[in-house]
């Protein structure tokens, strides 16, 4: 059986290149681990620098990494609030800096990221590699400078543990594509929205491919078991998480009984529940 996962899905970074600096908000809990990672990147004597993921809108986390100015382009890895709330007071303290996102919600001072390179910023090259599945507008940073590599997976690869599928806007089947993809980063540290570095993404994407391979058989047996709802199968897949998550393991099981063709019936009185179609 496949348990709760709380462990690093890789061996930890014991270094990052120089011209990268890990600032960590000051928002730790169950689904922010020690907070989130905001990212600064500059190569050696570049005037300005690149800030990945803003994080929340705390004063004193912002005059953190505004310090580390000037700052030329902030860049948004997806559109959850604990990455992206503080992006618009950011941009202010930092002189109206461009930010990026996919989401064209989040973008300010320019056009959405697609993939492909950016124009160099900082001395660095940075290539956006979209990945959805956690969210649909999820991507992630492949950086590069001197011949050292690093890959920014905001939340779809984290430094502990794994991560929800936020169903309906996140995807399964995009997210083992993704997943698939971010396998081929064999040796290049992954940088996560959360928790500790990684030293290989490609690694840490196999181990997550298992994961939810398995975690797809435990929904699969559980449903053929006689599991009705999600928060059945929820009950029946997750039991060893705490409860107090249940509500987003229920994101990641209605995602993956989309992915399997079963049907969500709401529970009620005479609700037919989960039904092959």
């Amino acid at each position: 059986m496949t348990g709760h996962v709380t462990a690093p899905a890789a061996a930890l970074a014991d270094q990052l290149p120089g011209w990268v600096t890990l600032l960590r908000a000051p928002n730790p809990g169950p689904m922010t681990l020690d907070g989130t990672n905001t990212w600064v990147l500059r190569a050696p004597g570049a005037r300005q620098a690149v800030v990945v993921d803003p994080g929340p809108a705390d004063e004193a986390h912002l005059a953190a990494v505004t310090a580390y100015g000037p700052v030329g382009l902030v860049l948004i890895t997806h559109g959850h609030p604990d990455h992206t709330e503080g992006a618009p007071r950011l941009a202010d303290l930092l002189g109206g800096a461009p930010v990026l996102a996919a989401d064209a919600a989040h973008t300010a001072g320019g056009p959405p990221l697609t993939a492909g390179a950016l124009p160099a910023v900082a001395g660095l090259d940075v290539r956006v590699v979209p990945t959805p599945g956690h969210t649909a507008d999820s991507v992630c940073l492949l950086v590069e400078h001197a011949g050292e590599r690093v890959v920014l997976t905001g939340d779809t690869i984290l430094g502990r543990g794994t991560t929800v599928v936020a169903h309906p806007d996140g995807h399964l089947g995009d997210y083992l594509a993704s997943l698939e993809l971010l396998s081929t980063y064999r040796g290049v540290p992954a940088l996560p929205g959360h928790g500790p570095a990684l030293a290989d993404c490609g690694a840490a994407a196999d181990f997550y491919l298992a994961h939810r391979r398995a975690r797809l058989d435990q929904v699969r047996a559980a449903v053929a078991a006689g599991a009705r709802t999600p928060a059945e199968v929820v009950a029946a897949v997750y039991a060893d998480v705490d409860r107090s998550l249940w509500w987003a393991a229920e994101w990641s099981v209605r995602a993956q009984l989309e992915h399997l063709g079963v049907e969500i019936r709401e529970s009620g009185p005479g609700g037919a529940g989960l039904e092959q179609p």
